[in-house]
């Protein structure tokens, strides 16, 4: 299921897709808090590749001049969340995805990309 979507976006979504993340979702969450306008949820089939796609889309970003406010959780790989200001891209393991739910908890987010295998 695809949406219109700002087109800024495009530019993250392609960073996390370059290393073959499982289940991409992008969630429209700025009616509904005001942290952040979309969330981008996507999962690694171990913790090395949650590290390893949180590190190409740091590089990916930073070479395009776009850098994180924050990085947490890249250590462990369980579940990494960058924030990006008006994007948080959060990166799980899938087992840690299936256990926190993101989608269900903002189940009245817009979800306005879907790339599920």
């Amino acid at each position: 299921m695809i949406h219109k979507h700002d087109p800024s976006l495009d530019v993250y979504i392609k960073a996390a897709l370059n290393k073959k993340v499982m289940g991409l979702v992008v969630l429209n969450v700025q009616e509904l808090t005001s942290i952040a306008d979309y969330f981008i949820i996507c999962s690694g089939r171990s913790n090395r590749q949650v590290r390893a796609v949180a590190e190409s889309i740091q590089i990916d970003l930073k070479k395009k001049g776009i850098k994180p406010l924050s990085v947490e959780g890249k250590k462990e790989g369980h579940w990494v969340v960058m924030d990006y200001g008006h994007v948080i891209i959060h990166i799980f393991y899938e087992p840690v995805r299936t256990l926190y739910d993101l989608e269900s908890l903002w189940i009245e987010a817009k979800r306005i990309v879907d790339y599920n295998e």
